[in-house]
């Protein structure tokens, strides 16, 4: 039996290193951010549809994401016609990845898990949270974006609140050593009621 676990959180609240706590437990694990950049790279997937319909968005035969961000910003309709293109190759690479993963465990990293309705494919979700005050801090410290496009992104996203209601475990990412020891609690539970079912 395989164990579908998804993993989701807001931006800035502790996902990746979350993630590397379950492979650190012997978890595989599937990056969806990681898929859309092998997609978007030369000789990606995605590359050719995108280019027929947008040609500027394409550099170098990869998917230049800044060009391509423009583009959405100009186009009300771009964004949607990207996404018909890139969700059915996401879950192609994440069907791929659960057949040949050598594991009982797959943790899938999924940051838009319930606004895209991935839930349902899943065994169970894991939701990682923080203050929104650490969040706002972690991602400022960064230096990749102002405080105005955090907000514009925080704002798009599902409110923490509701992530954390609607998911099996909730991991707060406050310190390495206590998300640690939850992810371990979390894989516990899990492998028990793997073993009585």
């Amino acid at each position: 039996m395989m164990f579908k676990l998804g993993l989701t959180g807001s931006i800035g609240m502790g996902k990746s290193t979350t993630a590397r706590l379950f492979a650190e437990e012997g978890c595989a694990v599937w990056d969806a951010d990681a898929a859309v950049h092998r997609l978007y790279a030369e000789g990606g997937a995605a590359v050719p549809p995108i280019g027929s319909l947008f040609p500027d968005a394409i550099s170098g035969g990869a998917v230049d994401r800044g060009a391509l961000r423009e583009i959405i910003s100009d186009r009300p309709d771009a964004l949607q016609m990207i996404e018909g293109i890139v969700h059915p190759l996401v879950k192609e690479d994440r069907a791929r990845f659960a057949a040949s993963a050598d594991a009982d465990l797959i943790v899938f990293d999924i940051p838009l898990l319930f606004e895209t309705g991935g839930e349902v494919e899943m065994d169970a979700v894991v939701c990682v949270t923080v203050s929104p005050e650490v969040q706002e801090k972690r991602v400022m410290e960064r230096g990749t974006m102002t405080r105005e496009q955090f907000m514009a992104i925080r704002a798009k996203q599902m409110p923490n609140d509701e992530k954390c209601a609607r998911s099996d475990f909730v991991i707060e990412t406050d310190t390495l050593e206590h998300a640690r020891a939850q992810v371990h609690d979390v894989l516990e539970l899990i492998r028990k009621r793997m073993t009585d079912a």
